[in-house]
């Protein structure tokens, strides 16, 4: 069966165990691929203030780490969570480590990127902390860049949020 919404996958928690992403359904998502030892390791800092700032209003961040670029996240599961709640505070949901990109890429990443492509029309990821967008009935809302600072993004937030 191939998915046919953002509703159909089920993803591995960090902590293991697994979770259905339609018990979203009705919230907007931001749905983001991580790692510890990046450039922008610094947006988990952003990406916390947005969920403290917005969750109550019905945002989730959804945090993904992956390991696809320069080997930024090397650690395991326990060392991944543990360093973004020691460095960042991170309180947002965390799922297991992930590949983006390539023929070993998480379904749910396979179906974002067909649903919302990057720069040029390419489904490829370049880099950590690309951004996904999803609105309350869980359309692909917008793409957004790794550079793109998650406090630069509050206004498409909100507007989604309404």
């Amino acid at each position: 069966m191939s998915a046919e919404t953002i509703y159909d996958f089920e993803v591995k928690m960090i902590e293991g165990g697994m979770k259905k992403l339609s018990d979203f359904k009705g919230s907007v998502m931001l749905i983001v691929n991580t790692a510890s030892q990046c450039g922008f390791t610094s947006q988990y800092k952003g990406l916390e203030t947005l969920y403290k700032t917005y969750s109550n209003k019905g945002l989730k961040i959804l945090g993904f780490p992956c390991n696809q670029f320069g080997n930024q996240e090397p650690g395991d599961e326990n060392e991944i969570k543990n360093f973004c709640s020691l460095n960042y505070e991170v309180t947002f949901p965390l799922f297991a480590k992930v590949d983006v990109n390539g023929e070993n890429a998480d379904p749910l990443y396979k179906f974002l990127k067909k649903q919302s492509k990057g720069i040029f029309g390419t489904e490829f990821i370049k880099w950590n902390f690309t951004k996904f967008l999803v609105g309350k009935n869980g359309d692909i809302i917008k793409r957004f860049a790794p550079s793109d600072k998650p406090e630069d993004m509050t206004k498409d937030i909100e507007e989604v949020l309404k």
